[in-house]
């Protein structure tokens, strides 16, 4: 993940900006998570189209205190362990976070910079939300306030810039593929799915077929989630086949999939991924896997209602729709609040 030195991630955040914007200019902004990738992933997305370069801390919370509620930790600063970014000014204009362990840290940091930092929880603290500036959460959390933001799905990092960077990148790896390419997008196990053998072998025959009666390319990356042994299904079962499966090594194709692919394939594991497949506007089918809760059958129920993604059952389906830009939204919104309160603090002259 891009750390805040990156030129790529400062010309990414440059762009998200537009002339009207240099009221923002010389503002600092820092993104804080506990280093978990979708976390992580979805505060970066907001921070560039916000147009700030972002500094990335990835905290760590020592025991006790990671057991804890956040009600029952009073200075946040002092749990952070060694292993961790250390926290210390000059605070950011900015603050966007996301994840469990950074809630106390969120909740306390406009006191603890003395009013400098406008605080941004991606997703639902589990707090009274008037403990920060701004809660940016999933329609499917089911969270009002009147400073919630809700978003149908996850904040991404799409962008048909980045999109386009990355297919040309990794144009000569997939060249040879044929036409149409499908994307597909693969995780597995968490805490409320299971990748089975049986739902692997069952994808893995879906996709032979495609590729050898329809004539498709496919344009594979697996997750660490995935496993060992039904990457293994997955590659036994495509051996000979026009079948591309990202090994682990080197820079993911993930974005290039998503910007190559004529269809995306996608498992319903994950919000973050759906929900960026689902920036696209390229058909976006996905696959059940065992399990599953309430907050995920409330997201695909929405993507599908409106007419957003569609089931997988071994066959291709083409249709529009008008891309999610959930993040892009968010982002213009979060960016003229900023605006406001950089020249209530600097009045203009006159």
């Amino acid at each position: 993940m891009a750390r805040s030195d990156d030129p790529k991630l400062q010309t990414t955040a440059a762009a998200g900006r537009d002339a009207s914007d240099s009221a923002l200019d010389g503002l600092t902004c820092w993104v804080v998570t506990d280093g978990k990738a979708g976390m992580e992933i979805q505060c970066l997305g907001l921070a560039e189209a916000i147009g700030l370069p972002p500094v990335v801390k990835r905290i760590q919370v020592t025991k006790p205190w990671r057991w804890m509620a956040p009600g029952m930790i009073r200075d946040p600063l002092a749990t952070l362990g060694p292993k961790g970014d250390r926290l210390s000014p000059p605070w950011p204009d900015l603050w966007i976070a996301s994840g469990r362990q950074t809630v106390p840290l969120s909740r306390d940091m406009r006191a603890i910079s003395g009013g400098r930092s406008f605080t941004v929880q991606v997703q639902n603290p589990v707090i009274d939300p008037a403990c920060v500036d701004l809660v940016v959460t999933p329609d499917h959390d089911l969270l009002t306030a009147p400073n919630v933001l809700s978003t149908r799905g996850a904040l991404g990092r799409v962008t048909p810039e980045r999109l386009k960077e990355a297919g040309a990148a990794f144009a000569a790896r997939y060249d040879a593929l044929p036409r149409p390419r499908i994307g597909v997008l693969i995780g597995g196990d968490n805490k409320v799915f299971r990748m089975t053998s049986a739902i692997m072998t069952q994808l893995t025959e879906q996709l032979a077929r495609l590729a050898r009666e329809q004539g498709c390319g496919l344009m594979i990356t697996p997750s660490r989630r995935t496993g060992a042994r039904n990457e293994a299904i997955l590659r036994k079962g495509l051996a000979g086949l026009p079948a591309d499966i990202w090994d682990g090594e080197g820079e993911n194709p993930y974005f290039a999939i998503l910007g190559l692919a004529d269809h995306i394939i996608v498992t319903g594991d994950s919000v973050n991924m759906v929900s960026e497949a689902s920036s696209t506007g390229k058909p976006v089918q996905v696959v059940q896997l065992e399990g599953g809760s309430a907050k995920f059958s409330r997201f695909h129920g929405s993507l599908r209602a409106a007419g957003i993604t569609r089931p997988f059952d071994g066959d291709l389906q083409t249709w529009d729709y008008e891309p999610l830009a959930e993040t892009q939204r968010i982002a213009a919104e979060i960016r003229q609040r900023l605006i406001d309160r950089h020249r209530r603090a600097v009045p203009q002259s006159a």
